[in-house]
Formats: structure tokens, sequence, C-alpha cells
């Protein structure tokens, strides 16, 4: 992000403020320097009662992240918000991420063990996540497909975003590739897109099997099926397990 940060090293007290960074400060080994987490930090399940909880990703309480006196503070470009990061900056050293593929995931994971002295628990997760996707391939053809986040409006995951690298990894080419990062699409525009497959995320919006039925009736000819949202956005270390369900996906119409 052509941003510079300067910190004593190793860092003793960090405060991550993105849940999948969270759960990867863990998964180092980094259990007593982490001092503060958002309150969506759910992975490791015992996070936010071992650290000061410090708001949400996008509303930072800065009083509580002061009281925690961290000598680092992690983040990213698309999960916070420019505003709270500027003014965290001011006081402390803020490191973010900028993550829209698989490579950027895999090199944010490697900084983060440079950063925090961890390279020897870092660099051979990378190697393991780079490995089961290397094992998974990309089938041809690509299976058109949407990807939905939202729901009322509709909103889907296009170009520029992680989630259509993932998809793509998965075996599926997004329908709404053409647009970019978030858009909101009508049914109209869905049934005109016309995917084989229509994925519903649990995450941002907690789709349900209630929800199915709404979108098979704008598609009737597409499978419409759940799928676990942590494992098609989240790019710390629960990147592990994405390769593996993937292929389920491809083998089992209609796996959640």
């Amino acid at each position: 992000m052509g941003r510079q940060v300067r910190l004593f090293y190793p860092p003793l007290r960090i405060v991550s403020l993105v849940p999948s960074q969270t759960e990867l400060l863990f998964d180092l080994g980094l259990r007593k320097q982490i001092v503060g987490v958002t309150k969506f930090c759910i992975y490791p399940e015992y996070a936010r009662h071992k650290a000061q909880v410090i708001g949400g990703t996008k509303n930072f309480d800065f009083v509580k992240i002061k009281a925690t006196q961290p000598d680092l503070v992690i983040g990213n470009k698309e999960e916070n918000y420019a505003e709270g990061i500027t003014e965290l900056s001011k006081s402390y050293p803020v490191w973010m991420s900028n993550i829209t593929d698989l490579g950027e995931a895999l090199d944010m994971i490697r900084r983060i063990g440079q950063l925090t002295g961890t390279p020897h628990r870092a660099n051979p997760l990378t190697a393991e996540i780079g490995n089961s996707f290397t094992a998974l391939g990309t089938p041809a053809p690509l299976i058109p497909a949407a990807y939905f986040i939202w729901r009322k409006p509709f909103m889907v995951a296009a170009s520029g975003t992680f989630i259509d690298d993932m998809l793509r990894r998965a075996g599926f080419a997004n329908v709404f590739a053409h647009l970019e990062r978030y858009p909101e699409v009508t049914p109209e525009r869905l049934a005109q897109a016309a995917p084989a497959r229509i994925f519903l995320s649990s995450e941002p919006y907690p789709f349900k099997e209630k929800h199915v039925a709404e979108l098979q009736e704008i598609c009737p000819a597409a499978q419409v099926q759940l799928v676990d949202g942590e494992l098609f956005s989240w790019y710390g270390s629960r990147l592990r397990l994405s390769a593996a369900y993937f292929q389920t996906l491809r083998a089992i119409p209609g796996a959640k």
C-alpha cells in the first residue's frame, strides 16, 4: 500500500482489526502478544475472552485501543475504514494488508510472520496452503456461477475481490466478472446472466435454506446452494481448509 511502518521488534502488544488475521496470529503462536481484537474475531473461540474487544472492523473504540497500549496494530484496506486507520496511525504503528487473490494472501502470511518474529511457523503454513491449491488444480471448462453476499438488495462478489479469485480456483467462472467489487444486481440481471450454479454465502449476510427457493424461482435451471463464506473469503490460516472444501463443491452437487 506504499506505507512505511516503523516499530520496535518483535512487537509484544498487538491489536488485530480483522477476524481472519486474528485467527492467523493465534495460529502463529502469538496468544500472549494479542491484546485487542474486534467483536467479529470469532476464531479461536477464546479470542474475545483472551483479548480486549475494541469495537468492530469499521467502528473502532479508540479509548479501548489506547488502554491496550499496542506497539503494533494490524488491519486490512478493505475490511477497515480509512478514517479510523488514519487516526490510529497518529499514535501507533499500523501495518495494513491489501488482498485480492491467493498470491497476496500467502504474501501477507509470510510478511506477518516476519513482522512478528514467527517465520518458522508462517513459512510452512504458506507452503501447506499453496500446495493444497496446486493439488486442487483448475478444471476446464469453468462452470458459470454467481456468488451472493447480500440480500435486499441482492449483492454479488465481482472482479477485483478475493472471492472472485477463489471462485476461479474452485472451478467456477464468475458471471459478474465484468463488474467491479460488490455490485447490486436485480433479479432480471441475474436471470439474464444465467449462472449454472448460484452460491449463497454464510457471511456477511447469513443466507439460510429459506432463501434458496427465492433464488431458484429467478433461475429455475440453476443449482442454488448455501456455501461456507469463511472458506471463500477468509485469507489467513483458514485457507488450509479451502481447497478440500472446493473439491467437494465440484464433486457433490448441493454440498454445503
